[in-house]
């Protein structure tokens, strides 16, 4: 009767853990310039607006009305889809910094689609600044390399999956009278139960990641970056449109505290860049 008790009270846990990583968003396939999906034809927002339109919009090369199809999408719900459709019609329109900073929020929603990570990295190769990355050590690189394998949603569902076979292999080591059986379940069960784990912690950083977004997209021409949060600060450096950089200060309503990706430090007006 414990051993029972102790296998409930494990699961309990563990679906309780799966539900609160779990993200909220769900990647959909990519098909051709633009993704879409399958039933996007009855998919009606408002009146005559539906993605449709956009798609319509952006196959017969009116970037922009395909950009206010899509913009007022977004209102009604976030999609990496939307986001990069969105981004696609920014880069044809010549307005790389957005582009950018759609393909960005796409790749957030969904870090394992290849087609997002191609059109960021062809919008990137337009912009001005080329700074050298100071690179992650190998397991941080590592680390970030495997959980970019897939979306929230999916590690969460590997996670339960995983959890399910831990429970399977554990009743099979508790209750099965071969040693051999006993031997093979307990491995399987510390495999899958390690597995479940780093699941759902990748789930939850990237979960994490969407919610407290720390990174943004300078979308002016061009800024100087200062040495304090005011005109009369030293100049340190210029950024123009389209540089990636690292919210560090958020405090302030006029002024945020930058780092770029050498490692140097700044501030910029708040209205020259965008949350990501």
């Amino acid at each position: 009767m414990k051993k029972i008790k102790f296998i409930y009270s494990i699961l309990f846990f563990f679906i309780f853990l799966s539900a609160n990583v779990q993200g909220e968003f769900n990647p959909d396939s990519v098909t051709g310039d633009l993704m879409m999906t399958e039933e996007e034809s009855v998919a009606t927002v408002e009146g005559d607006i539906t993605k449709t339109l956009g798609d319509s919009a952006y196959i017969q090369e009116d970037y922009k009305k395909a950009i206010t199809v899509y913009e007022y999408l977004l209102t009604e719900g976030v999609s990496s889809e939307i986001y990069y459709n969105l981004g696609n019609s920014y880069y044809k329109d010549d307005n790389i910094a957005r582009a950018i900073l759609n393909y960005e929020r796409a790749l957030l929603l969904n870090p394992a689609n290849k087609d997002i990570q191609a059109n960021l990295e062809i919008a990137q190769s337009k912009t001005i600044d080329k700074v050298e990355v100071v690179p992650d050590l190998f397991f941080v690189g590592w680390f970030k390399s495997v959980m970019n394998l897939a979306g929230t949603d999916d590690w969460g569902i590997y996670g339960i999956l995983f959890f399910v076979c831990f429970l399977v292999s554990l009743a099979i080591f508790i209750f099965s009278g071969r040693v051999s059986l006993k031997k093979g379940g307990f491995f399987c069960a510390i495999l899958c139960l390690c597995l479940c784990l780093v699941s759902n912690i990748f789930a939850f950083q990237q979960k994490k990641s969407i919610i407290q977004r720390s990174h943004a997209i300078i979308l002016s021409p061009s800024v100087t970056v200062r040495s304090t949060p005011n005109e009369s600060g030293n100049t340190l450096f210029i950024l123009h449109e389209g540089h990636k950089v690292k919210i560090k200060d958020n405090s302030m309503t006029e002024w945020k505290e930058i780092m770029i990706e050498d490692g140097n430090v700044g501030w910029v007006p708040s209205g020259v860049l965008e949350i990501i």
